[in-house]
């Protein structure tokens, strides 16, 4: 599979009465919805996007390093 495993954090926003999708890996990239299924869905096209851009850009793509502290427990 060549899709990336970046990580990517999803929360419920009170501020802004939706939910939240972001990906820590690839600074700044988030999306949001009014379900978790829509705020999924947003943030995979906001990862493509964020990639596009950075290709055409010559921009470095980081792999996928983020883990949860919950993970690095040692």
């Amino acid at each position: 599979m060549n899709e990336p495993h970046y990580h990517i954090n999803l929360f419920w926003s009170a501020e802004d009465q939706c939910w939240i999708a972001d990906v820590p890996d690839l600074k700044p990239c988030s999306a949001h919805g009014d379900t978790r299924a829509e705020a999924l869905a947003n943030i995979d096209s906001a990862i493509e996007g964020w990639i596009e851009t950075a290709r055409d850009r010559g921009f470095l793509i980081p792999e996928a390093q983020y883990r949860p502290a919950i993970y690095a427990v040692g």
